[in-house]
């Protein structure tokens, strides 16, 4: 399937540029509009890989956009600037959930997108920020975390509504089975909808094709598993196909 794509610029109300990128599918119109999915990029910023994943829920038949949380579309492949980048976020979470709710604004406003039917699918660093956007209420229906950061800023309460679905490495040195066992009970204590799938001989990273490249490059403990990346991948839209349609 063909499909298009364009960049996503928001600005924040001081003047930062979230430079976001865009995938639709070819036949998205605003008479055929498609359902959209948030993609919540790793640590590195919108590099390929992300722009990759949305480009894939394009020819599934989803407009897709990766979020560009840092602002001014920065990049990198340094894991000590992205921790850096990741931690300057995180640390102020009112900021951060602000730029996701002008990108979520911003897109679900495009006449191609279905601004009434939307997801999100978040990968490590990513995983957290999708997970997080669910947990403040923002109208996702779906959201999916690959080798994600579990731990919440602020528990999910009664008032979670999203479907859930978590891909977790067996062998994830970053993100712990007690971390997992966390997310599960804080999932239980909100009553919410959710799904954990743990995979064997997974590494943090799983997903991304360039995870041993980096983890070599860094010295940081990350690894590909074609397997599973692609059976979760399959799970994902699974997800997307029974809330969004």
């Amino acid at each position: 399937m063909s499909i298009q794509t364009y960049e996503l610029v928001s600005t924040t109300d001081n003047g930062v540029e979230l430079i976001s990128y865009v995938a639709l599918p070819e036949d998205a119109s605003d008479t055929n509009p498609a359902p959209g999915i948030m993609v919540a990029p790793e640590w590195w910023g919108v590099v390929d890989h992300p722009k990759t994943i949305t480009e894939n829920l394009a020819k599934a038949g989803y407009a897709a956009v990766a979020m560009d949380v840092y602002g001014e579309g920065k990049l990198t492949a340094d894991a000590a600037m992205a921790n850096m980048w990741m931690e300057q976020v995180l640390a102020d979470q009112d900021m951060l959930m602000a730029r996701c709710r002008l990108i979520l604004n911003d897109f679900s406003s495009q006449l191609a997108v279905n601004g009434d039917n939307l997801g999100a699918i978040g990968y490590c660093f990513g995983g957290k920020v999708v997970l997080d956007m669910a947990r403040e209420g923002m109208p996702l229906k779906a959201v999916a975390s690959f080798h994600g950061n579990l731990a919440p800023k602020q528990p999910a309460d009664n008032n979670f509504s999203a479907k859930v679905l978590i891909a977790h490495g067996a062998d994830d040195s970053m993100v712990s089975m007690d971390a997992v066992a966390d997310f599960k009970k804080e999932m239980d204590n909100a009553g919410a909808d959710y799904t954990v799938d743990v995979y064997d001989n997974a590494k943090h990273g799983f997903t991304n094709p360039n995870a041993d490249e980096r983890a070599a490059k860094n010295d940081i403990d990350l690894g590909y598993n074609e397997s599973a990346a692609k059976q979760s991948w399959e799970n994902m839209l699974e997800l997307m196909k029974a809330n969004l349609g």
